[in-house]
């Protein structure tokens, strides 16, 4: 489990560093949040729906599942001809992602005491940083030098051994015994599936705005459709679904439903952060993705200190409410800091560290106290599928927060480069900077200071997006209910 762990991490992180080579390499460099949000949209549709699949079949072969089908997306990204295939490579390593995660937390939820589950979640989460401090400058790296394809191949020898070690030496207690096709009519599949069509049609009306036009047709069909699909997702989860993967008890209990704000809110602005962190080192510093990669790892270190503290804080004390509103509170200076050091207010490389330090300490306990919040106030029985309910919101968040933030982006990076570039070329220049950033460096020196502040002032509005995000997070922080933590026993 801890290689599948480390390898969901290092995914993450290894495409964050290495997503602007990708996209120049293809020429589609403003369409590289798709291979951030492909994935996201496929895990954050499976994410819930393992935690009532392994209910009904067992943690360990939905675990197994998860794998193979991560390793199969690995190698197909590696293989990707073009931008399409590789986003639909991506989706499909996502439907293991998935799983990779959230199954594992379920473990730890059946088999720990809920006042110890902060601290285990906390080295849990250490070995998901260490994944991720390994993914970002591999990814850079691997980028820089014999291509970006291996940041995804060299993925799935290891996941083989996550299969293989999972298979031998996890021994879990065996599942009810019914006949496979009894099993399959309890599985949400319908609303699986509604859900990854109403976030599509999200994503491709957001893609089509920012891109092309608002008032363009198929952008206004986009969010008219994802408007009815998360109307008929409502229906099927509080009315058809027999047992629906995100049940109305689940969701809209107010006890849980803070928790779940606090998880989509965080994870949109880190993300958003982490994903343009990248692209400000490469695009307006002129640094390489090796370089970007490295600028990612004091945050990393941040989040794991934070994650653990917070793990230990609850053991300590039993108590977890004012200790998620100061982590909330300590992510928005983080935001704020990291929007002032690069821009803002000055040009700091130490300045804008520092505040992705703050922001991932702020983040990564508050994701392990609103875990532990929402296990305590969910019942024995709803335990795992509230559990994979809070990945939906996190996965949820990071699509919404990077599909919202490209838009912002490109288009304030349009509008700016439109206002500011002279002559004729000027729309072949607008196109071709946005495509691919080594077009920048062929360009004539007064022309390429201006792409690169336009650059910066449109990095600059995604940034403050992401403390607006931060500062939700906090806001539905105070909202979460205290709980006695338990020294045995699930709940």
């Amino acid at each position: 489990m801890v290689i599948g762990t480390f390898l969901a991490a290092m995914d993450g992180t290894i495409v964050a560093s290495s997503y602007a080579s990708i996209g120049s390499e293809l020429h589609q460099l403003q369409n590289t949040s798709w291979i951030a949000t492909g994935y996201m949209l496929t895990l954050a549709s499976f994410q819930p729906l393992y935690g009532k699949l392994s209910d009904i079949f067992g943690r360990k072969p939905c675990l197994i599942f998860a794998y193979v089908v991560f390793a199969l997306g690995c190698t197909m990204c590696g293989l990707a001809r073009n931008m399409t295939e590789l986003i639909v490579a991506r989706a499909i390593a996502g439907i293991g992602g998935g799983g990779m995660t959230t199954i594992v937390s379920i473990i730890m939820s059946d088999i720990v005491p809920l006042r110890s589950r902060g601290t285990w979640q906390g080295l849990v989460n250490i070995v998901f940083a260490t994944g991720s401090a390994a993914g970002a400058p591999l990814g850079g790296i691997l980028a820089d030098s014999i291509g970006w394809r291996w940041a995804f191949l060299v993925q799935v020898p290891a996941t083989i051994a996550a299969i293989i070690s999972v298979s031998i030496a996890l021994k879990l207690p065996n599942r009810e015994d019914s006949h496979l096709r009894e099993k399959l009519k309890r599985v949400d599949f319908g609303g699986a599936f509604v859900l990854v069509l109403a976030i599509l049609a999200l994503l491709l009306g957001l893609d089509r705005g920012g891109n092309i036009s608002w008032d363009d047709t198929i952008t206004i069909a986009s969010l008219t459709a994802f408007a009815g699909l998360s109307a008929l997702f409502v229906l099927i989860e509080t009315r058809l679904a027999s047992e629906p993967f995100a049940p109305k008890r689940i969701v809209v209990d107010p006890a849980l439903l803070a928790s779940y704000l606090c998880n989509f809110f965080c994870v949109a602005s880190s993300m958003t952060i982490i994903f343009y962190v990248s692209l400000y080192v490469q695009a307006v510093q002129n640094r390489s993705a090796a370089n970007a990669g490295v600028a990612l790892i004091p945050s990393i270190v941040g989040g794991v200190l934070g994650s653990l503290i917070g793990g230990l804080v609850m053991q300590a004390t039993g108590k977890y409410y004012v200790y998620t509103v100061g982590n909330y509170a300590c992510m928005v200076i983080g935001t704020v800091v990291v929007t002032f050091t690069t821009g803002a207010i000055v040009h700091s490389f130490a300045g804008m560290e520092i505040g992705l330090v703050l922001m991932s300490i702020g983040n990564g306990s508050g994701i392990t106290t609103t875990l532990i919040a929402l296990i305590a106030n969910a019942g024995a029985g709803d335990q795992a599928v509230a559990t994979a309910v809070s990945y939906l919101f996190r996965s949820l968040g990071s699509v919404v927060g990077l599909s919202v933030g490209s838009t912002l982006f490109q288009n304030t990076l349009r509008k700016y480069l439109h206002e500011r570039l002279l002559g004729q070329d000027v729309d072949e220049i607008v196109h071709r900077v946005r495509e691919s950033l080594n077009y920048v460096d062929q360009l004539e020196p007064a022309v390429r200071a201006i792409v690169r502040t336009s650059y910066e002032e449109a990095l600059q509005a995604t940034f403050w997006f992401a403390v607006v995000l931060s500062v939700l997070a906090l806001v539905s922080s105070f909202f979460i209910k205290e709980k006695p933590l338990l020294h045995s026993g699930r709940d």
